[in-house]
């Protein structure tokens, strides 16, 4: 989106705008979001004053996708829902599918499967009329952990194996094949196969190594983590899940954070230490409780049925990592606390 054009004319003064906002883009997916914010706010300012919807439009889903990354789940499902009528007000239906399937993605991580699916589906039908074969793969993928949170598992498997066949004809070594990889482990996994389970996290963490997409990274090395509890002693477990938590904490991702901080205690959990799990567990706790997770529930029955107390004396480890600072060009006014655009939040 380097040049923005109505009528085959460039519009006067979108040059500036257009480029902070694919300046903005790449940040985000260099996991850079400090930056990504700054840049992606700025262009918000500039689309707004030149009335350009579209703009504006993905502009508030770039940073909807910056917010949900980042576990502030109330911004990011405003800022999509506006990203959302916007690209409808300008007929722009790519924008309008990116914006629900990540609107998609929150609705799942708050623990709303209906309104999840209901977005998915729109997202799917759009994506079938624009006969774009990667939107679709993205969508079943989405899908898939959707249907694996509901108990579905067959459904949540034959989504993830639809999804990759559809990566590997599109010849794309993108990270989406390696979320579509985890979730197939997930369900493997959870139906016992943990051999297949091992190969496809193995393939995923691989594949986000070789793109070097370090989000995704912890997210794998949280799965491996999962899978050595149910299979290997803590010590592997715990090995995955700091690995996951060094990178969660250097980028900034509460929730990554909290997933590998619940697999530590669980690690413990499972060598019979729970003295040494109540610390990370409620350390889980809190990051789970601030971003609205439904994961809170578990990681508070995972306590008490330990005897452990829930509540916590100190606050959970998941400020601005130093690599967040230092990687931010814009020092703290370059933080993502929420400045929606008018409309309502949620």
């Amino acid at each position: 989106m380097l040049g923005v054009t109505v009528g085959g004319v460039a519009e006067e003064g979108t040059g500036q705008a257009a480029a902070l906002t694919m300046i903005g883009f790449l940040h985000q997916m260099s996991d850079n979001y400090l930056a990504a914010a700054a840049e992606l706010r700025q262009a918000l300012e500039l689309f707004r004053g030149l009335g350009h919807r579209r703009g504006q439009g993905d502009a508030v889903t770039y940073l909807g996708e910056v917010h949900l990354c980042t576990g502030d789940y109330r911004a990011a499902a405003g800022y999509l829902r506006q990203g959302l009528e916007l690209h409808r007000d300008a007929g722009y239906r790519w924008g309008q599918t990116r914006a629900l399937m990540s609107l998609g993605a929150v609705q799942q991580l708050t623990g709303d499967y209906p309104a999840a699916a209901a977005s998915l589906v729109q997202a799917q039908a759009l994506g079938r009329d624009l006969g774009d074969r990667l939107v679709q793969a993205q969508v079943l993928t989405h899908f898939a952990a959707v249907q694996r949170l509901a108990g579905d598992y067959r459904s949540a498997a034959t989504s993830s194996q639809q999804a990759l066949s559809q990566f590997r004809d599109l010849r794309l070594r993108f990270s989406d094949a390696a979320y579509a990889l985890n979730e197939l482990g997930l369900v493997q996994q959870l139906t016992g196969d943990y051999p297949a389970a091992a190969t496809s996290h193995q393939q995923a963490l691989e594949l986000c190594r070789d793109v070097g997409n370090r989000l995704g990274q912890a997210e794998t090395l949280n799965c491996l983590g999962e899978l050595a509890s149910r299979t290997a002693d803590g010590r592997q477990a715990r090995d995955h899940h700091t690995q996951a938590l060094a990178i969660a904490r250097d980028l900034g991702t509460p929730p990554k954070q909290a997933r590998a901080l619940e697999g530590i205690g669980h690690s413990h959990l499972r060598d019979g230490n729970p003295a040494q799990a109540a610390a990370p567990l409620r350390d889980a706790l809190a990051i789970y409780q601030r971003i609205g997770s439904p994961a809170a529930q578990r990681v508070e029955e995972t306590l008490r049925q330990h005897g452990l107390p829930p509540a916590s004396a100190h606050p959970a480890p998941d400020q601005e990592s130093a690599g967040q600072r230092r990687r931010s060009s814009r020092g703290s006014q370059a933080g993502i606390e929420p400045q929606l655009p008018a409309g309502p939040a949620t």
